[in-house]
């Protein structure tokens, strides 16, 4: 018997549900010929606002978790990925590129979040200190988390640059707001799936799907976003949005590197910390 096909509804990923945009906007996401694959949720103002009230609703929860917790929490982030593996590769295939590709892509990326993971209990010791005084005093310092923070998806590649740009910000205790890449945005909705089923608080990871050009404005003056990594939005968009940032002196990450199978390094976890410092004194 022939039956009908069950479509997919592509929708945002909001304090862990996933709503239509109040818009009731929708965008076209097209392989690499131009064929309309799916349409997704165009993200609105509206919505943005919405993700970063949750975020900052969740983000004192997520960061007074225990860092072991969090690294457990971001591990199982790997297994729900690698559990929808040949939904990513054939995702990712549709820019054109051979499965060999897309599949080394998805094999990097779930290295990276296992890489990242394993850091949540050790960075606080790479960039925090015992500083020296002169005095009877302990002086120390430690790195904690900045808040919310908004983050823009690289375009290229999807996968890979969604979990280098996102990891770094929750290994510490930040929550995010993210948006997602235009051109290739399913991939993004379908790794927010395997957040949804990998004990992620909800809140912790807010995610868009629409146009940066049209989102980015609103987060980077947003008065309640604490940092932005916009080192996959595009070069045209990033001086509007550092010069929007300075309304509250958020940190702004813009400089992407040099090829994203390099973006590994604990130092994208500091950028997005604050260093707390206290006295206490020694002796009796």
């Amino acid at each position: 018997m022939s039956r009908l096909d069950v479509r997919k509804t592509y929708k945002l990923y909001i304090g862990g549900a996933f709503p239509r945009s109040e818009s009731g906007r929708v965008l076209p996401a097209t392989d690499a010929d131009g064929e309309v694959l799916a349409r997704v949720a165009h993200g609105s103002r509206k919505d943005l606002r919405d993700a970063v009230v949750a975020a900052r609703g969740a983000q004192s929860g997520w960061a007074g978790r225990t860092a072991y917790n969090r690294g457990q929490v971001l591990y199982r982030i790997a297994e729900m990925v690698e559990d929808r593996r040949g939904t990513f590769v054939e995702q990712l295939g549709a820019d054109g590129r051979d499965e060999a590709d897309a599949e080394a892509e998805v094999d990097a990326s779930i290295d990276r979040i296992v890489w990242y993971a394993g850091w949540a209990d050790k960075f606080a010791q790479v960039l925090g200190n015992l500083n020296p005084v002169a005095g009877p005093y302990f002086n120390i310092s430690a790195p904690e988390a900045s808040g919310v923070v908004g983050v823009v998806a690289p375009g290229e590649p999807p996968l890979l640059g969604l979990v280098s740009t996102l990891l770094p910000v929750l290994v510490p205790g930040n929550t995010a707001v993210v948006v997602a890449s235009e051109r290739w945005p399913l991939t993004a909705v379908t790794f927010t799936e395997a957040l949804a089923t990998a004990d992620v608080p909800g809140g912790v990871v807010n995610l868009l799907t629409g146009q940066p050009a049209e989102l980015l404005p609103f987060l980077a003056s947003h008065m309640d976003v604490n940092g932005l990594d916009i080192s996959g939005a595009d070069p045209g968009l990033v001086t509007a949005a550092q010069q929007a940032a300075a309304g509250n002196v958020k940190r702004v990450l813009a400089d992407p590197p040099d090829h994203w199978a390099t973006a590994e390094s604990p130092y994208r976890i500091a950028q997005f910390t604050e260093t707390k410092t206290v006295w206490h004194p020694k002796g009796k």
